[in-house]
């Protein structure tokens, strides 16, 4: 990993709404939890000159960033390097108990995909790799090693991809030639697999290889049970009144926090009659529910912040505020 020592010219998807979902006061204690290149945490310290932000990332790339825009706001930035999920622990660590907002910007950053060195890509040829952090196994560890059968599960579950199970075939083959250790290879592996890919890109303007490299990215890094866990320890770490911001950029992603708000703001339409009902503390009706909804849909990016950069069109923006009702998720775990 080669090391940032400026900020790229990069702007966060829908900074402006998230600083404005946070509601941003003076005195407030936010938390960045997904640093990148920055771009929340410079809107939300710029939205008040007294409020602090706590920026968590497991990138150590992230480092000389965080340490200019620290420079810029003296006593007003700490990054702590780690990951989001366990937000609450890490700050509890720092003797920060509670929060005034919670901002969260899933999935992969400008700093990581537009670096070929990671691995992210397919746009550019480069070692097979893709962690988010430095630990761990690589994407071609997985391709190498995984066997056909979970290949293609993860292929097909996290990249919602219909061929998985000829691109799993067509991996396994490939790999008993030559291990798989270039994206560029991985990407010409799987655009051959795929019917009529040549046909699909140019309808569709997407890549073909699309899809399993998402599936491979999000299963090296965990970034869905990452996403679940963040989300928990976002309901144990905001304060009453405070504000959870959550920017995703997949169906995947999407649908988990729709459902984890919905779960969290009582807005479960039809609950299943073979579930007990939750209880309050006096052992009488549902349990008050731990999450107000700051808005009935997703809100999504404007026409033009899309234009300026393609890659917000798929953003969607859900907003909640936390209640004084307890926490449903216990402690830190």
């Amino acid at each position: 990993m080669s090391p940032v020592t400026t900020p790229p010219a990069h702007v966060s998807v829908m900074a402006a709404e998230v600083v404005a979902a946070l509601a941003v006061r003076d005195g407030g204690v936010y938390v960045d939890g997904t640093f990148g290149a920055g771009g929340y945490t410079r809107a939300i310290l710029a939205a008040s000159p007294t409020c602090t932000v706590w920026a968590i990332d497991r990138d150590p790339v992230v480092v000389p960033l965080a340490d200019a825009l620290a420079a810029e706001h003296p006593g007003r930035l700490r990054l702590v390097p780690g990951r989001f999920g366990a937000m609450d622990r890490l700050l509890a660590a720092e003797g920060v108990a509670g929060v005034d907002g919670v901002a969260l910007d899933i999935g992969v950053s400008s700093l990581q995909i537009d670096d070929a060195a990671r691995g992210f890509s397919f746009q550019a040829d480069g070692p097979l790799d893709m962690r988010m952090g430095s630990d761990g196994p690589s994407a071609a560890d997985l391709v190498n090693e995984a066997d056909e059968a979970d290949l293609c599960r993860i292929i097909a579950t996290l990249g919602e991809e219909r061929y998985a199970r000829r691109v799993a075939r067509a991996i396994v083959a490939a790999r008993t030639e030559a291990p798989i250790q270039r994206t560029g290879r991985l990407a010409a592996v799987v655009r051959a697999a795929i019917p009529g890919a040549a046909r699909q890109q140019a309808r569709d303007g997407i890549d073909p290889a699309t899809r399993t490299f998402q599936a491979l990215r999000l299963h090296v890094n965990d970034e869905l049970g990452e996403l679940k866990a963040g989300l928990a320890a976002a309901e144990r770490l905001l304060g009453p009144g405070g504000r959870l911001a959550v920017v995703s950029f997949h169906s995947l992603e999407d649908r988990l926090v729709k459902t984890f708000l919905r779960d969290r703001t009582g807005d479960r339409p039809n609950p299943s009659r073979h579930l007990p009902a939750a209880a309050n503390d006096a052992g009488g009706g549902p349990a008050a529910p731990p999450f107000r909804a700051i808005g009935r849909k997703a809100l999504r990016p404007g026409e033009a912040e899309v234009a300026a950069n393609p890659r917000a069109r798929s953003a969607r923006l859900r907003v909640a505020e936390r209640t004084e009702a307890p926490s449903t998720q216990g402690g830190p775990p």
